[in-house]
């Protein structure tokens, strides 16, 4: 069973950081594109960033461009994204999905999700 599990999520205020994990299990992690999108409050999914299989090519959405570091550990079966000078409008449920760069992430094997709310 595929399984991906978020985490790192939290409370902070406006410019500072915070580094979001994702562990996967049930399928051949280092196979596959990553990608993390997020969902603000009352808003669809977002994508954020996708990286390739070996971790050496990535991309990112304009909104966090600048401010967002993914990477992944396919020795650890992990994703990660690094985001830093946080503002208000960062705030939403930070997913880890199985699928590359796409259009339409609503049928994509995503996990529970982890929050951000940066606020002061």
């Amino acid at each position: 069973e595929v399984q991906l599990v978020e985490s790192g999520g939290g409370l902070v205020q406006p410019g500072g950081s915070l580094r979001l994990s994702c562990a996967a299990s049930g399928f051949t992690f280092s196979s596959y594109d990553m990608s993390w999108v997020r969902q603000p409050p009352g808003k669809g999914l977002e994508w954020i960033s996708t990286i390739n299989t070996s971790g050496e090519s990535t991309i990112y959405a304009d909104s966090v461009k600048g401010r967002a570091t993914i990477s992944r550990d396919n020795a650890k079966n992990t994703l990660s994204l690094q985001l830093n000078s946080l503002k208000t409008e960062d705030t939403a449920m930070y997913y880890c999905v199985k699928r590359g760069y796409s259009r339409d992430y609503s049928n994509a094997v995503r996990g529970q999700g982890t929050q951000v709310i940066v606020s002061s």
